[in-house]
């Protein structure tokens, strides 16, 4: 799961000897809002289409304009968890990979991005999702593991956030291979763990839309 497996080699990067109106022109054929910047094979930022029309100088070449979010990549080494902390500390659809020697590779999209860890995080698994707030001093995945194998079920796999009500505390998301979550959640709480949240599945679903939909709603990213 590291970065350079994901690059998106449709987005080309644009020069510094470029003009806004040819940025414009690629960033309505390819359908995207930004543009990597790249010279002499090294990234030096991103250039955005709201940007241009603010300028409102077709002929304007990159290299006059103040690009943004340069520090806006992650080494082709990282994971894919690299990639979405990045995306989310810039607000950004897009984000640079790069060599450890700073060489340009390309770059990965959200959409890409959130495809892989909609695949990391075994969404596509049949079960439900728990949600559970804690101090970050009483976490421990193994008890957690413990008490919900004791009822024949399985952590398929865990993500931990800061919980938005109380940053004092973590949330930690929990897959679990079982539909049917009532016993697991009163055996959860049986043993002191607040479970603030959980997600049943109904039915089965073929659609990789509705997966990462699914993502979103059960990580709140």
């Amino acid at each position: 799961m590291q970065a350079y497996e994901f690059i998106n080699n449709l987005i080309p990067p644009l020069k510094k000897t470029d003009i806004t109106q040819k940025a414009l022109t690629w960033m309505e054929e390819i359908r995207v809002c930004v543009l990597p910047v790249v010279e002499q094979g090294m990234f030096k930022g991103f250039v955005s289409d709201e940007l241009i029309y603010t300028l409102n100088e077709p002929n304007l070449k990159i290299a006059d304009i103040e690009l943004e979010m340069a520090s806006c990549f992650v080494f082709s080494d990282k994971h894919i968890y690299d990639v979405l902390r990045v995306a989310s500390d810039h607000q950004s659809h897009i984000v640079a990979v790069l060599d450890r020697d700073q060489t340009y590779r390309g770059v990965i999209t959200m959409e890409d991005a959130v495809s892989a860890f909609a695949e990391s995080f075994s969404i596509q698994s049949q079960g439900a999702v728990l949600v559970l707030s804690m101090m970050m001093s009483d976490y421990s995945m193994y008890e957690i593991s413990r008490i919900i194998e004791s009822e024949n079920a399985k952590v398929l796999s865990s993500f931990i956030s800061v919980d938005p009500l109380d940053d004092s505390k973590i949330k930690v998301t929990l897959k679990v291979d079982k539909s049917e979550l009532r016993h697991i959640k009163a055996t959860l709480e049986r043993f002191g763990h607040r479970v603030i949240d959980h997600y049943q599945e109904e039915q089965e679903s073929n659609s990789d839309q509705e997966r990462i939909d699914n993502l979103f709603r059960f990580l709140d990213i």
